[in-house]
């Protein structure tokens, strides 16, 4: 399916996304009013895909086409101009999704469908993510917290002598508000399937509810 995107914002992470999404075959329109990046912009796209002008104002927003657009991406250095954006890209000009980039973490929790936020993109969160779990092998952590604060994309990897080695996934015993996703073992997928066992050092990805994450962990964990 061949989307039409306007992304607000030429800075590195906007010419990087553009650069992305044309190559899969996408339309694409970039906004930018910054001089620097325009002329960056310049020597990377072709006149057709650029457009000068603020993204905040909505006339210049119309003239980038945005009331025929299938996504607009606000992906400007400032979080304030992302959710200005937003807003008037899903409240204006009520197009059909949205994603914004969030660049100070502490802000993420205005970056909400009220604010006309469909998808938020925290570059921090997501690398700090990352580093976490280089530096804790074998802890179960959270991944990913899904948008409704419940539940969690969690990690976990099978100890040797744990009630859960060589067990199969079907005689787990798991609390229903966990799903099993997925199985890295040695470096290579599993289908988490019931007949499925075990092994040590198996990680183990689920999404489990807030309130049985313990429980999974002592599952995966502990001793017999």
């Amino acid at each position: 399916m061949v989307l039409s995107v306007l992304i607000a914002g030429g800075g590195k992470v906007g010419m990087y996304l553009a650069k992305i999404l044309l190559t899969e075959g996408h339309r694409v329109t970039i906004l930018e009013d910054n001089k620097n990046d325009l002329d960056k912009l310049r020597k990377e796209f072709s006149s057709s895909h650029l457009i000068e002008g603020n993204p905040t104002n909505p006339h210049d927003l119309s003239v980038a086409g945005i009331s025929s657009v299938d996504v607009v991406a606000a992906v400007t250095r400032f979080d304030e101009t992302n959710l200005v954006i937003t807003s008037l890209a899903k409240f204006e000009f009520k197009v059909k999704r949205t994603i914004a980039r969030v660049n100070i973490p502490k802000n993420a929790w205005l970056f909400t469908k009220e604010m006309g936020v469909d998808v938020t993109v925290n570059q921090a969160d997501f690398m700090a993510h990352l580093i976490a779990r280089e530096m804790t092998v074998g802890d179960m952590m959270t991944m990913l917290k899904l948008r409704t604060g419940d539940y969690s994309l969690i990690e976990n990897k099978v100890t040797s002598g744990s009630s859960a080695s060589g067990k199969a996934i079907k005689d787990l015993h798991l609390p229903q508000e966990c799903v099993l996703s997925a199985i890295i073992r040695n470096n290579q997928l599993v289908i988490p399937r019931g007949n499925i066992i075990l092994h040590p050092g198996d990680d183990v990805l689920a999404v489990a509810h807030e309130s049985v994450i313990q429980k999974v962990r002592e599952v995966l964990e502990k001793p017999q």
